[in-house]
C-alpha cells in the first residue's frame, strides 16, 4: 500500500471517528435522566478524530523516517565485505547503484549480480515494510477511536482539551517557524564568517570595486580579487529607489481613489485588474523591460543628447516599479477601508472636508498597514532578480547616474552560486557575504520603520 493511499485511509478513519464521536456525544445528552454535556458535540467529535489520526499519523512519519537506513542495511549487509570494499565512499557507490536498480534507474551496461540481488531483497523488505506499516498504523487508529468512544461521558472537558491540543499545535508551528528563521540566519552568518576570514571585512564593506573573479596566475592584475560591495549596493539603492518612486505614489494614490472617491462598481473592476499585474511572471517584466522599455529610454536618450546605456537602472527600476504597485496599492487599500466610519463621520461633524479627512484623519490613522505595505514593496524591489539580469546587466558600476548599467546583489548572488562551485574559495563564499549583507540592510530598514510607526502612534494617540 503506498503512503499516500495509507494517509488517506486514515484520514477517512478521522472523519468517521469524528462523526462517531457527535453521534456518541448527542446519544448521552438525549438519555433520560443524563447529565449535561461540558462542551458542544463537535469537540467530542475533534477529539475522537485526533485519537484516531494523530498517533498514527505519528507512526507513518516515524516508520518512514527510520524503515529505508534500516531497509538499506538489511539489504547491502555483506556485499561491501563480499566485494573487498572498505572506503565509505566506495559503499555509498554501491549503495546509490543499488537504489538507482530500485527505481529503474539502470544507466550501466551489465549490472552486478550482488547488487542486483540487493537491489531484489530492498524491494521485498520495502513491501513487507509497507505492509506492515499498515497494519500497524490502522490498528493504532482503530484502537484509538474504540477507546476514546467508550471514555466519552457528559463531564467530561472536551473543548479544554481541544483548546489545549490547538495551542500545542499553533506553539509547534511558531516554534518551527523561528527555528527555521535561525537555521538560515546561522547558514548564511556560518559561510559568512568563513569569508571574512580569507577577505577583511574593512575591503568588503567599504571597497570601490567589485570584482570576484580569482586570477589563474599570481602577477595577474587583481590577483586575489577585487570584493567590495560598495558599487553592489549601490546598485541595489539605486534600482530600489527608481522603483519605489514610481510605486509608492502610483499606488497609494490610486488606493486613496478606489478606497475614497471611486464609485463601488469601478472599485469591483479596477482592483482585480491591478491585482492582475502581481500575477504576472517576473520574466515577462524583464522581457519588457529589455525589448520595449530599454530601447525606448536608449532613443529618448540620444535625442536628447544623453548618453545612455543599452542596459540601464532607469529601465530595470521604470518597470520593476510597475510591478510593485499592486503590493502597495492592494494592502494600502485594504488598510484604509479598516479605518473605522466614525472617525471619517466625526471629522466631517467638524466641518473637515473630504480631502482634509483623507489627510488629518483616515491616513494617519492607517499609517501602520500603509507602512507594513511599502516595506513588502521595497522588500520585493531589492529581492528582485529577473529584470535586473535582463534589463540593468552584470555590469558593478559605481554609478549613480540611472542611464547607466550596475547591478544588484541578488543578481551578484545569482551569478556566484551558478553551477558547479567549490564552497572554499572567496569568489564562492562572497555570495553567503553578499546575502548577510543584504539581510543586515532589510533588517535595518524595518526597524527604523517600526521606530517611525510607534512614534506617529504615540503622537497620534
Amino acid at each position: 500500500m503506498s503512503s499516500s493511499l495509507l494517509i488517506a485511509l486514515i484520514l477517512l478513519l478521522s472523519s468517521l471517528a469524528y462523526w462517531l464521536g457527535c453521534r456518541r456525544a448527542v446519544a448521552l445528552a438525549q438519555r433520560p435522566s443524563a447529565a449535561r454535556l461540558h462542551s458542544r458535540p463537535g469537540y467530542y467529535g475533534v477529539l475522537a478524530g485526533v485519537w484516531c489520526g494523530l498517533p498514527a499519523l505519528l507512526i507513518v512519519a516515524v516508520w518512514h523516517l527510520a524503515a529505508d537506513p534500516l531497509l538499506t542495511r538489511m539489504a547491502m549487509n555483506g556485499v561491501a565485505a563480499a566485494k573487498g570494499v572498505v572506503s565509505p565512499d566506495q559503499v555509498d557507490l554501491l549503495v546509490n547503484d543499488m537504489r538507482n536498480l530500485v527505481a529503474g534507474n539502470v544507466v550501466m551496461h551489465e549490472v552486478d549480480p550482488l547488487i542486483q540481488a540487493a537491489a531484489d531483497q530492498y524491494i521485498g523488505l520495502q513491501r513487507l515494510s509497507d505492509l506492515a506499516l499498515a497494519t500497524v498504523a490502522l490498528a493504532t487508529a482503530l484502537a484509538g477511536v474504540s477507546l476514546f468512544l467508550g471514555r466519552i461521558r457528559p463531564a467530561l472537558r472536551a473543548r479544554n482539551q481541544v483548546e489545549r491540543i490547538v495551542k500545542i499545535v499553533l506553539t509547534l508551528c511558531s516554534t518551527f517557524a523561528v527555528f527555521v528563521t535561525v537555521g538560515i540566519v546561522l547558514s548564511v552568518l556560518f559561510e559568512s564568517i568563513r569569508f571574512f576570514q580569507q577577505i577583511s571585512p574593512a575591503d568588503f564593506l567599504f571597497g570601490l570595486k567589485w570584482s570576484p573573479q580569482m586570477a589563474i596566475r599570481a602577477d595577474q592584475a587583481g590577483s586575489s580579487g577585487s570584493f567590495g560591495a560598495i558599487p553592489v549596493l549601490a546598485g541595489t539603492f539605486l534600482i530600489s529607489g527608481i522603483a519605489m518612486a514610481i510605486a509608492v505614489p502610483l499606488g497609494l494614490m490610486s488606493a486613496i481613489y478606489l478606497s475614497e472617491y471611486a464609485s463601488s462598481r469601478f472599485r469591483a473592476v479596477v482592483k482585480p485588474l491591478l491585482e492582475i499585474l502581481a500575477g504576472v511572471p517576473t520574466v515577462v517584466y524583464g522581457f519588457f523591460a529589455a525589448l520595449v522599455v530599454a530601447p525606448a529610454i536608449r532613443n529618448l536618450g540620444g535625442l536628447a543628447g544623453l548618453p545612455v546605456a543599452s542596459e540601464s537602472a532607469l529601465a530595470a527600476g521604470l518597470v520593476m516599479g510597475i510591478m510593485i504597485i499592486p503590493f502597495v496599492s492592494s494592502l494600502s487599500d485594504d488598510v484604509i477601508n479598516a479605518v473605522p466610519q466614525s472617525l471619517r463621520d466625526g471629522s466631517y461633524g467638524l466641518g473637515a472636508t473630504k480631502s482634509e479627512t483623507i489627510k488629518l484623519v483616515i491616513l494617519p490613522a492607517a499609517l501602520p498597514g500603509i507602512v507594513g505595505s511599502i516595506l513588502l514593496a521595497v522588500s520585493r524591489a531589492i529581492g528582485e532578480t529577473m529584470i535586473v539580469v535582463m534589463a540593468a546587466g552584470l555590469a558593478a558600476n559605481l554609478t549613480f547616474n540611472p542611464l547607466q548599467a550596475v547591478t544588484t546583489v541578488t543578481v551578484q548572488i545569482v551569478t556566484l552560486l551558478v553551477g558547479d562551485q567549490e564552497f572554499d574559495s572567496p569568489k564562492t563564499l562572497a555570495a553567503f557575504a553578499l546575502g548577510m549583507l543584504l539581510f543586515a540592510v532589510t533588517l535595518a530598514l524595518n526597524v527604523a520603520a517600526l521606530y517611525v510607526v510607534r512614534k506617529y502612534r504615540e503622537e497620534y494617540e
